[in-house]
């Protein structure tokens, strides 16, 4: 078994219907970009009642049509921020409380050991989330996952990761194992996925790669450490 093994988008998307929402963060190969990319997916008329929404260079979730929400509570919120020299991606609201613990001086771990996953039950869906720190020409980057312990939902276990930047190579965190009833909440580590040197190529691997029936929305953000200057690619299911 290759415990380093990194996947292309294809080996770890095409064959899962639902991955649900998910959170790729790494470094292009030739080791001048940080990318970024949040999608999410949809079983039901509400979750696919969605599209991104770009704004200042913050990214929301917002309703296609407003007229069919039912429940705004965990579908609509901002999914990327920033923050000085700090990017935020996370499939929920925690964006925004991972931005007010750094304002206050505190750190990400404390905001994510301040939430807990969905209250959705039966499927008590896990919150994803990721923040990079850009400083002196590089970048590091930390992701987090907050999951029920047990079926009843009776508590939360929170599992932080810190990585140091390698060329090539993305972590990737998503909210389901694979489509089922419950879902079943991702399992193990964040998986070692590929990066690509050109955003364009990427975006269209990865939303080709994602179940055509469920995906809805694909954000991705590509930022050049030397300069600072970002290059983001935005694709709606609904348009």
């Amino acid at each position: 078994m290759d415990i380093y093994h990194v996947s292309e988008p294809e080996e770890l998307l095409e064959n899962n219907t639902y991955p649900g929402r998910g959170i790729i963060v790494g470094k292009t190969p030739d080791g001048t970009k940080a990318a970024a990319a949040y999608f999410i997916m949809g079983r039901s008329a509400n979750s696919r009642n969605r599209i991104f929404a770009e704004k200042a260079g913050e990214v929301f979730t917002e309703p296609f049509d407003a007229a069919l929400v039912q429940d705004p509570s965990l579908i609509i919120y901002a999914a990327v921020r920033s923050w000085e020299n700090h990017l935020i991606v996370t499939n929920g609201n925690q964006t925004d409380t991972a931005v007010e613990y750094l304002k206050q001086g505190k750190c990400f771990k404390k905001a994510m050991e301040s939430r807990e996953f969905e209250p959705d039950a039966p499927n008590f869906t896990p919150r994803i989330s990721a923040m990079l720190t850009f400083e002196n020409g590089d970048f590091t980057y930390q992701m987090s996952i907050l999951k029920s312990a047990d079926a009843a939902g009776s508590a939360c276990n929170r599992f932080l990761y810190t990585y140091a930047p390698q060329n090539g190579l993305g972590h990737f965190l998503h909210t389901y194992v694979c489509d089922g009833n419950p879902i079943p909440s991702f399992q193990g580590e964040p998986e070692r996925i590929a990066i690509a040197n050109d955003i364009d190529e990427y975006t269209s691997r990865l939303w080709k790669a994602l179940n055509e029936a469920n995906r809805i929305s694909l954000y991705v953000r590509y930022v050049d450490l030397k300069s600072g200057k970002t290059e983001n690619r935005l694709v709606n299911k609904n348009q």
